[in-house]
């Protein structure tokens, strides 16, 4: 019976997200605010139909977060398809590096002098709250591969590797909980790690998803094999490239986002400035198995499929882990009702993440309005919730007592709070730019 019940309220809320997501689009709420809610609703508060906890189930919900955004992540890369020199990539790291730096600086002092925590809890908790999340924010994904809009290209790509440059922060706070454990490394080794992670990360990136895309596009080319399963060779360069990561001591997260980027770029280097979706719109559908071994055809077919594919499968990350961080919400709600949750709240969203996205866009051409959508719409969700169970694997559950409710308060705030405002501040954002012409031609590759 307990196995049909659930059977009976996971295939409900499919179709109903199926029938209505049209309607939600419309609508000032996002599937994630459903689907939190519904968590909430089966967990311990509700039906008790499901019942985590952070402490007790660490390792699983740690592991399942960790593969959601492995997912999205990639998904992020392969949108991304503009050359590298164009200023929009400039953009990214502004809002990846300083703008992420100065919202960590922003929060540690906040817990340290306002909440009370510890210098080490209150930089790991920053940390954990810095990133913005690339799973939530499909709303500020490009429309398709070459989209250049700044707002959306900017956000996206901070969201892409912002989870990947927040992790040496995270190990330093652990790092500074954790002086005096025998199995603490030295200033110097931390250090060398940190640096490693990052130069690692990237190039394991950037070769597995070149040597893929060009491996592939070969196979079909020349030989007219290889063909089909796409969604086989996204998840396998995926999972790959994060083994190679964590084998290496890189920081994983990081090279599969880069991965993504360079399989994108190295279609874009053989489809040339046509985007993808101009090349195969010709192609009937029952002509797509001959489009995929075409040698002018090869290339977007196969980085369409492989993006096509990891959307698909990220709308049922989307789900899955915000039931699981509903449930677990659903546990804590009671601890999370603390001024200190408000504070973080408060301090995050109009002030911290507002002021640090404005002073690291100053001397681009970003206007006042973009930047203040820039500083607001900074989702913080599963990339959040992953640190929090990562730290808490990594240090004692005494130094996560205190934050867990407050970084959980945030992720509900983030997804209600921006999931409210992001369609129709986007939507009077984009009417007012003219957004039919952006839409015509926003798909052209940038030239800057």
């Amino acid at each position: 019976m307990f196995e049909a019940v659930w059977f009976l309220l996971i295939g409900g809320l499919l179709i109903f997200m199926g029938l209505a997501r049209s309607v939600i689009a419309g609508l000032p709420m996002t599937g994630a605010m459903v689907y939190l809610a519904f968590g909430f609703l089966i967990g311990p508060a509700g039906l008790g139909l499901l019942d985590l906890d952070i402490y007790r189930d660490v390792h699983v919900l740690r592991v399942l977060a960790e593969t959601g955004l492995l997912i999205s992540l990639f998904s992020i890369g392969m949108h991304l398809r503009i050359p590298l020199g164009s200023s929009r990539w400039r953009l990214v790291l502004r809002l990846a590096l300083p703008a992420m730096i100065l919202t960590i600086a922003a929060m540690a002092l906040t817990g340290f002098y306002i909440l009370g925590w510890s210098a080490g809890v209150a930089l790991l908790a920053a940390a954990a709250l810095a990133p913005t999340d690339p799973v939530l924010a499909n709303e500020l994904r490009p429309r398709e591969a070459g989209d250049n809009e700044p707002l959306r290209f900017a956000l996206s790509g901070e969201g892409g590797a912002n989870d990947g440059a927040a992790y040496p922060f995270v190990l330093i706070g652990l790092a500074v909980c954790n002086l005096g454990h025998p199995d603490a490394q030295s200033p110097a080794t931390l250090a060398l790690s940190l640096a490693w992670g990052v130069l690692g990360a990237v190039v394991v990136g950037w070769l597995m998803g070149t040597a893929t895309e060009a491996l592939v596009a070969r196979l079909r080319i020349r030989y007219a094999t290889a063909l089909g399963y796409e969604g086989f060779l996204a998840l396998g360069l995926m999972s790959a490239c994060y083994g190679v990561a964590l084998l290496i001591h890189s920081y994983a997260f990081l090279a599969v986002f880069a991965a993504g980027v360079a399989l994108r770029r190295k279609e874009m280097h053989e489809t040339g400035e046509e985007t993808p979706s101009e090349a195969l719109e010709q192609v009937a559908r029952g002509d797509m198995q001959h489009a995929a071994k075409h040698p002018d055809l090869a290339h977007a077919y196969l980085a369409e499929s492989m993006m096509t594919f990891s959307v698909e499968l990220e709308h049922l990350v989307e789900l899955g882990l915000m039931l699981l961080i509903g449930s677990v919400v659903s546990s804590y709600w009671r601890d999370m009702l603390q001024w200190q949750s408000l504070v973080a709240v408060l301090v995050l969203f109009f002030v911290a993440r507002p002021v640090s996205v404005w002073l690291s866009l100053v001397g681009t051409d970003m206007s006042p309005i973009q930047r203040l959508l820039a500083g607001w719409l900074g989702i913080r969700g599963v990339g959040s919730f992953f640190y929090l169970l990562f730290a808490l694997e990594h240090t004692d559950a005494d130094n996560i007592h205190p934050i867990a409710p407050v970084l959980l308060a945030v992720i509900v705030a983030s997804v209600f709070l921006h999931g409210i405002s992001a369609s129709p501040l986007l939507n009077r954002y984009f009417h007012a730019n003219g957004n039919a012409a952006a839409s015509r031609t926003s798909a052209r590759p940038d030239r800057e």
